[in-house]
């Protein structure tokens, strides 16, 4: 990894033309894996998969009672909610974009700030946050507890440990690590469809790893390097850095994946570029603001018009047509027989 990633900044400063690339050799870096990644003190399961499916959707577990994870992380928007930025709780809106969940398994760190290393770690704190879902937990696992119908789900998927903040968060983790975007025409080629993307979207895939530079942050099969920068936004938001307390990494936020990217926007942690066009714009005139701790990757890129139209155009054969979603049926206060 740490060698395609120096080739590709090789390849960048050298400014070599699409057409001098050799699109094999670069091809190997992106193929998909063929298994989900588990946390081995929380193996997948059929019953704890299915569990974390229902608590998913369950809006009871808010304060509200109207909310849900699925509120924000909704599957008819590529597990995103299309806005700027989020809105919690009493209809509030929130200082960040929902992030998506889609390929989350592969996740290193999570939330625009990476405060949270694992899934299980994040499951539980939009549930809590008073912004978003407002439960405090204790309030949530009564809610469960008198709910007829989860006691037994939980029996089956977690033996003999009950309801409890723990099985809820590995429950949710574990749902959320099948939520996997579908092969994409890119994988297609990869695989050796030559007629799967147009040229166009070759020379873009060409661009993205050498001239564009995006591949430096965007890298493998999940296009992320999962690790976090300033990009040059206009934000008072200081990320990663304002979690950590470190003013080296202000504004640093994390690098999403780019699956399904022409239908998640709009982009960024602070939903400001509206579109691919206006996030590429961002790109090529190397940020949008200077400061100590912009990325030193990030500088201008002198693409035209027709560099910028073939990223795009390669960005779109990122979109899969994925399975839907159907809501689960949610255990009710009365008990029914199955």
């Amino acid at each position: 990894m740490r060698y395609r990633i120096f080739l590709a900044g090789f390849l960048a400063a050298m400014n070599l033309a699409a057409s001098e690339i050799d699109l094999d050799a670069l091809k190997k870096d992106y193929r998909r894996p063929t298994d989900i990644p588990q946390n081995p003190d929380n193996p997948l399961t059929p019953e704890s998969i299915e569990l974390g499916r229902k608590l998913f959707f369950e809006p009871r577990i808010s304060a509200s009672g109207l909310m849900s994870c699925a509120s924000c992380h909704n599957p008819s928007l590529n597990w995103e909610d299309g806005l700027p930025t989020g809105v919690g709780h009493g209809h509030q809106k929130l200082s960040r974009s929902t992030p998506t969940i889609l390929n989350a398994a592969w996740n290193q760190a999570n939330f625009w700030d990476g405060r949270a290393e694992t899934l299980e770690e994040q499951a539980l704190g939009p549930i809590a946050a008073a912004g978003e879902m407002n439960m405090p937990l204790d309030k949530m696992l009564e809610v469960l507890h008198a709910i007829p119908g989860y006691e037994e789900l939980f029996a089956e998927a977690y033996p003999g440990e009950g309801i409890t903040e723990e099985t809820v968060a590995k429950a949710i983790a574990n749902f959320e690590r099948t939520v996997v975007s579908n092969e994409a025409p890119f994988d297609q080629w990869i695989k050796g469809d030559e007629e799967a993307i147009s040229e166009t979207a070759k020379r873009g895939f060409a661009l993205f790893n050498t001239k564009a530079r995006c591949s430096l942050c965007h890298s493998g099969w999940n296009f992320s390097d999962s690790s976090f920068h300033d990009i040059g936004l206009k934000t008072d938001d200081k990320g990663r850095g304002g979690f950590l307390g470190f003013e080296s990494m202000n504004h640093f936020f994390k690098t999403p994946t780019l699956r399904n990217v022409a239908e998640r926007a709009p982009y960024m942690h602070n939903g400001s570029e509206a579109t691919l066009h206006d996030t590429m714009e961002l790109y090529n005139k190397g940020g949008r603001v200077k400061r100590d701790t912009l990325s030193g990757d990030i500088r201008p890129l002198n693409l035209d018009t027709d560099e910028i139209e073939a990223i795009i155009e390669f960005l779109k054969t990122l979109s899969s047509d994925d399975s839907e979603m159907h809501m689960p049926r949610l255990p009710t206060l009365i008990a029914a027989e199955n």
